[in-house]
């Protein structure tokens, strides 16, 4: 059974970025050749430089939703849920703040209200019904939702910059409660330049969803799965990317999400569905052959991911302990040279 905290590692809070940079290609990137150890040191907007038309560049188009909802119990007390799925037209996965019992009755603004259907006290796992359908209960949100950023992220920023600022410029298909993060930092003219130079673009989606607010549970170490996110590659992507990878190019891919959905695509052949692919060493990988990436925090899943990436059977090197590992040692510099990390923060490119 895999042991979170071989993945442990100290990072300095001043090092937690609150508020992107701007302009947002601007961060900085560490690149990292996982082959031979090399760590170079760049800004985002040269990435252009590296690239050529050798490379498809996979996107997560997800959107995120205005999923964070403040509202009271029909007993006066205050209650904050967040939107996890929608099970059916009226009915989403949820969880809340306080914990909540089945049929309490919920009153937000602008006429939403909710009744809590089933509590799942293994997982915090709250259902409820609206008395609104999706469609209309997304214009509820625009109105009356907060954005679900990270609960490491304190920030008096407006509600309207939030949304710009947690928000990939390419997203279009709206159900994540949190952003793939790793995309934050392109914007249209560095994705114009790319694709000038010759670039492949596609695009996935993946919803982002309770795993990434979630610490790792036991059931997650003994069953080897996390939870399960829906997933939608077009048949004309998934043919493009195959066909690519067949003639030696090399697939890119933006993010974690990305990686999660190419290789659960890779391991079932589905293009739609959901996933519960949880990847750490020693994991060989199917399709990703680089990866783009922010810096992630210790034990958690995404950094398993990335530490298996740069890993045996996907490398020479076999893993021991993060800290000992080749990336423990890149996250190493990155803290000596004072990157900022996670959601807001700078990138690296594994290649």
């Amino acid at each position: 059974m895999i042991d979170p905290s071989a993945f442990a590692y100290h990072l300095p809070p001043d090092l937690i970025a609150v508020s992107p940079t701007s302009p947002r290609d601007h961060c900085r990137l560490l690149c990292v050749n996982r082959y031979t150890g090399e760590l170079t040191h760049h800004h985002f907007y040269e990435l252009s430089e590296f690239l050529t038309p050798n490379d498809v560049l996979v996107f997560n188009q997800t959107r995120v939703f205005p999923a964070r909802l403040f509202g009271r119990k029909n007993t006066g007390g205050r209650v904050e849920i967040l939107l996890l799925e929608n099970h059916t037209p009226r009915q989403w996965l949820t969880l809340s703040r306080p914990g909540l019992k089945a049929n309490t009755e919920l009153n937000f603004d602008h006429g939403l209200q909710g009744r809590v259907v089933s509590v799942d006290r293994d997982t915090g796992e709250v259902a409820v019904e609206f008395n609104q359908d999706q469609s209309t209960l997304y214009q509820t949100l625009d109105r009356i939702g907060h954005t679900p950023i990270p609960p490491y992220i304190h920030t008096q920023a407006p509600e309207t910059k939030l949304r710009r600022d947690y928000q990939t410029v390419y997203a279009r298909v709206s159900g994540s409660a949190a952003a793939p993060t790793a995309g934050l930092h392109f914007t249209p003219e560095l994705i114009n330049r790319l694709t000038a130079q010759g670039v492949d673009i596609k695009y996935l989606t993946l919803h982002v969803g309770l795993g990434t607010f979630k610490p790792l549970e036991t059931k997650n170490l003994e069953s080897g799965t996390l939870h399960r996110e829906w997933y939608d590659i077009s048949p004309d992507t998934a043919a493009d990317i195959l066909q690519a990878k067949k003639q030696g190019k090399r697939i890119i891919a933006v993010g974690t999400t990305t990686v999660r959905t190419l290789e659960s695509f890779a391991r079932s052949n589905k293009l739609t569905g959901t996933t519960d692919l949880f990847i750490y060493p020693p994991y060989r990988f199917h399709l990703v052959d680089s990866l783009i990436t922010n810096f992630h925090l210790p034990e958690s899943s995404l950094l398993m991911l990335v530490t298996a990436f740069t890993h045996a059977p996907n490398t020479t090197t076999a893993f021991t302990t993060f800290p000992e590992s080749f990336l423990g040692r890149a996250y190493e510099t990155a803290i000596q040279e004072h990157y900022r990390f996670f959601s807001f923060g700078d990138a690296m490119w594994i290649y």
